[in-house]
């Protein structure tokens, strides 16, 4: 009975929300946005839980985390700490799951959101690393992943612990794939195979020890040992260490006391996991930008656009206020002022760069001769596109049939009395998408006014050292005239083409941002005992930003030897950046790492020790004390842990300082 009420109930829900989504997606497409398809699933609250433990799928493999995840999602939802009100997946189609117990308010929310999320999935070139590699069905991917992983649980001679213990070890290690590649050309770096020991080959030979001595004397032996050493030598670490792993791994066979070759349901398992860590990684390497970009559109269409009726509006700014509004480094917040950022910096530089090809405008005397309250009033939105109505349709029409900014196909369909256009309702029917770029134009709303006076001077000498026609218009009042006001929205999508949260944070976290919206830098003080301001400088906060959001805020780990002092050992190296691992975490790792090596692991890091008579002096004169730091190498051979000092080449080689922000704090500051 229970069962049949909640699939009326998801009916019902689902044909109430049949025009949101329809006219949802048409005004996306109207805004320049281009989504996958979505579907909608209407769930109950139980269902929702369980698909966000699923990460947003309906069918997983077996595993104990799911339950896990499950039940943290419950309990935040019952103790106030967090609602989920949708989740939606990077598929082709996508697949939205909305929750029949949200007010209409929060169901449009979430749809405008989900629409600019499948845009981002669709576009955005990190997600095509995956996708490119044929069609997109990760629904039926991790479908059958989950089915296969069950079927090896079901195998006589296969246990769940087992299958359960692997798949932990494989998790410790998801992180540390090369997320900046595909997962083709990350297994193309591959590098000889590890050479068996030479000495236990010729054991194994059916031969006399005379031939042996006379043939393969100790001298030939080492000669042909260095070489494959050599041959297997890895010169640039590797960072798709699951990949590594895959070609070389083996397990530890605890009756035979020796490391075999890898179960082939182990292998299979094992790039089952490697594919789907591939295809997670765009979400964890574009939280900011994708979260950013969904709430600055929803914000828009529900907002600015009416998209919210008006006895929904409330409701609705008190959700969007709780999520922009949730403490600590929130994505959505710092995703969706940058985009803001990026529209009205662009918007300002296409403001300026007609105003300074106006006779007797330079950069040196811009701020001087532009009467800026003017040029917000000659940037005012034309009225007409501004409150369009069913009474204003005739408004409409008297611009002319050329005018780009009317939808004239649809403006006929009005007129003629086509009820599907609403256009009271929805307004944007017969706007075109530089109709509807002009009605939301950043720099005219109330919040921006007085950016346009803000820019810098160093802004207006870029913009004229490649101007040629500098005196193209008479008057002010011309050159607004020519200002392109799609150019905001059309920057927007270019960029969320090519970045990721990194390039994002590094090319548009600027000062004048970070000033703008009161950013600052924090950190734990070794001296206080506790968390306080360290910084409110922009180059500060700025590097602190890059540093989480480098690999996924996770320590960057890569394989360095695969046969460590020619004695088939794994040496992973933590790519040192200023921050030391916690070690309890890192042998725990390395537990897990040898469950699938076989043999003995190591892992080089960096510690930092503080002396106590250091700290409180430090204390004293209100100063953080200086650590020393010390390299390490941690060997765990699966039984016990050895530290052992690290040799100074080691060393060098796990100095992070490439590209990707891996650099100590101390070299930032």
């Amino acid at each position: 009975m229970t069962s049949r009420r909640h699939r009326r109930d998801a009916q019902r829900e689902a044909a109430r929300l049949d025009e949101p989504v329809r006219e949802a997606g048409a005004l996306a497409k109207k805004l320049g946005l281009d989504p996958y398809p979505v579907n909608y699933w209407v769930v109950n609250y139980d269902e929702m839980n369980q698909l966000i433990a699923y990460g947003g799928f309906q069918n997983r493999y077996p595993h104990w985390r799911w339950g896990m995840t499950y039940d943290r999602q419950r309990k935040t939802d019952q103790f106030g700490m967090g609602k989920a009100f949708e989740i939606v997946n990077n598929d082709d189609p996508s697949n939205a799951f909305l929750q029949e117990s949200n007010s209409l308010a929060d169901q449009k929310a979430v749809i405008t959101h989900v629409e600019a999320h499948s845009d981002f999935f669709k576009n955005n070139q990190w997600f095509g690393l995956f996708s490119d590699e044929g069609d997109l069905n990760a629904a039926a991917m991790l479908e059958r992943h989950g089915e296969t992983i069950e079927r090896y649980i079901e195998y006589p001679d296969v246990s769940r612990d087992e299958v359960e213990k692997f798949i932990d070890a494989i998790l410790c290690l998801e992180d540390t794939i090369d997320q900046h590649r595909s997962i083709r050309e990350a297994a193309e770096d591959r590098d000889e195979r590890i050479p068996d020991d030479i000495r236990d080959q010729l054991k194994n030979l059916n031969i006399s020890e005379d031939v042996r001595r006379e043939v393969f004397d100790d001298e030939w032996v080492d000669r042909v040992e260095e070489a494959e050493r050599e041959a297997a030598k890895i010169t640039a670490p590797r960072k798709d260490v699951l990949a590594y792993i895959r070609e070389h791994g083996m397990r530890y066979d605890e009756e035979t006391g020796k490391a075999e070759e890898m179960e082939p349901w182990q292998k299979d398992v094992l790039d089952m996991l490697r594919e789907e860590a591939y295809y997670f990684a765009a979400q964890k390497m574009t939280k900011v930008m994708n979260e950013g970009w969904a709430a600055y559109w929803e914000s828009l269409m529900m907002g600015d656009e009416r998209f919210a009726g008006t006895d929904e509006f409330i409701t609705y700014a008190d959700h969007q206020a709780r999520v922009l509004g949730s403490p600590g480094l929130n994505p959505y917040k710092l995703g969706k002022e940058l985009w803001e950022y990026i529209e009205n910096t662009t918007n300002r530089a296409e403001v300026a760069d007609k105003l300074l090809r106006v006779k007797g405008i330079t950069w040196r005397n811009f701020t001087e001769e532009i009467d800026f309250d003017e040029v917000q009033r000659l940037l005012a939105t034309d009225p007409v596109i501004d409150s369009v109505s069913r009474e204003t349709l005739d408004d409409l029409v008297e611009l002319g049939p050329d005018d780009p900014r009317v939808d004239h196909k649809m403006l006929d369909r009005a007129l003629s009395g086509d009820e599907s256009v609403d256009v009271d309702t929805y307004p944007w029917k017969v706007l075109s998408y530089e109709g509807l770029a002009e009605r939301h134009y950043s720099l005219v709303k109330p919040q921006n006014r007085g950016f346009i006076s803000r820019i810098r001077r160093s802004e207006l000498e870029q913009l004229t050292r490649y101007m040629f026609d500098d005196t193209r218009y008479d008057t002010v009042e011309e050159a607004i005239a020519d200002v392109d006001k799609t150019v905001g929205w059309d920057r927007m999508r270019e960029i969320r083409e090519s970045h990721n949260d990194v390039t994002f944070l590094d090319a548009f976290l600027t000062e004048e941002f970070v000033r703008s919206n009161h950013y600052f830098a924090y950190e734990y003080s070794q001296s206080s005992r506790q968390f306080r301001v360290s910084s409110t400088q922009y180059e500060d906060v700025k590097k602190k930003l890059l540093f989480q959001f480098t690999n996924f805020g996770k320590p960057t780990v890569a394989v360095y030897d695969g046969n460590f002092d020619n004695r088939g050992e794994l040496l992973l190296g933590h790519q040192y950046n200023g921050v030391v691992l916690d070690m309890a975490q890192a042998k725990g790792v390395l537990e897990r790492v040898y469950h699938l090596w076989g043999r003995p692991v190591n892992l080089m890091t960096i510690t930092k020790e503080f002396d106590d008579h250091e700290v409180e002096v430090a204390r004293r004169r209100g100063r953080e004390p200086t650590p020393t730091e010390h390299a390490i190498r941690v060997r765990y051979d699966g039984e016990e842990f050895e530290m052992h000092d690290l040799d100074s080449d080691l060393e060098e080689r796990i100095a992070a300082g490439e590209i990707d922000y891996d650099t100590k704090p101390d070299d930032w500051l």
